[in-house]
Formats: C-alpha cells, sequence, structure tokens
C-alpha cells in the first residue's frame, strides 16, 4: 500500500527540471510502502515483490572503471516496468567488518513488483544492450534473487 498525502510542492531548485512537479511526498512516497503479510497480497491478488541484487566483480577495479559501470546501471537499467526501487553504486570501502563482503566492485540492487515485471526487465532491449556493452570487463557476475517474504 503506497502511503500518499498532500503536501505543497518543494522549492528545491534539483527538482524544477522534473517532467512533472515533485512534492516532497512524491519523493519520499515513492518507496515507503506500508507492510503487507502474505496473507494481505494473497487476499488483495498481489504477488510477493522479487528483488534482483547482482555483484559484479571487474577485470580492471580502478575508479574510471568502476564509475563507468554504475553510470551505465544508471544509464539502462534503471526505470524499466514495474520497478518499485533501483540502486547501484560501487562497493562501500568503509564498512570493513568480518561479517562484510568485499569481494565485488559495483553493486546493483532493483525489486519488482512480480516475477513477471522481472521476467520481462530480463529479456528488455536496455538490459540485453547492457549485457552486451559491459560483459567484456566483468570477471566474475553473481545474482541473488529473492521474494519480499513479509
Amino acid at each position: 500500500m503506497l502511503v500518499t498525502t498532500n503536501c505543497p510542492p518543494t522549492p528545491d531548485p534539483r527538482f524544477r527540471a522534473a517532467a512533472r512537479p515533485l512534492t516532497h511526498c512524491s519523493l519520499y512516497s515513492r518507496h515507503l510502502r506500508l507492510p503487507q503479510s502474505a496473507a494481505d497480497r494473497k487476499m488483495r491478488g498481489m504477488a510477493a515483490a522479487l528483488i534482483h541484487d547482482v555483484y559484479f566483480t571487474l577485470h580492471d577495479g580502478s575508479a574510471a572503471n568502476i564509475a563507468r559501470l554504475v553510470a551505465a546501471c544508471h544509464e539502462l537499467l534503471r526505470g524499466h516496468p514495474g520497478e518499485l526501487f533501483f540502486a547501484a553504486g560501487p562497493l562501500a570501502a568503509e564498512f570493513d567488518r568480518p561479517v562484510n563482503v568485499r569481494d565485488f566492485h559495483v553493486g546493483l540492487h532493483v525489486a519488482f513488483v512480480s516475477k513477471q515485471a522481472h521476467d520481462d526487465y530480463q529479456v528488455s532491449p536496455r538490459h540485453q544492450r547492457f549485457i552486451a556493452e559491459h560483459k567484456a570487463t566483468w570477471a566474475q557476475v553473481r545474482v541473488f534473487d529473492t521474494y519480499d517474504g513479509r
């Protein structure tokens, strides 16, 4: 369930170039969802969200190559139909606890409304272009797909 309220448009100039006016609420409510149990989703005919996490290890993990891959993720993989959340970025190097996995350079995280939305993303032209243009730079790719278990 999406939470929204009536908020005035934001005066923040960073958002003036948006295709439609953004409000404080629309910025926060885009990702603010009330928890729903599996029973609630079933009753409403809703599938569980599918979380698609990908970790890329590059042949050449230079700062420039990492930045290039992160930019490509944002350009080609963001904004597919059925996307609930998108994030892509470099390893957060300052987290160096014994439990932190640090053998990758770039993480990609996309939540989809359903398995079908994920499956459509996998065969989309932009996803296929991303793979074709960047696959040669990858030493390893690990994919972790999970369902939201709430």
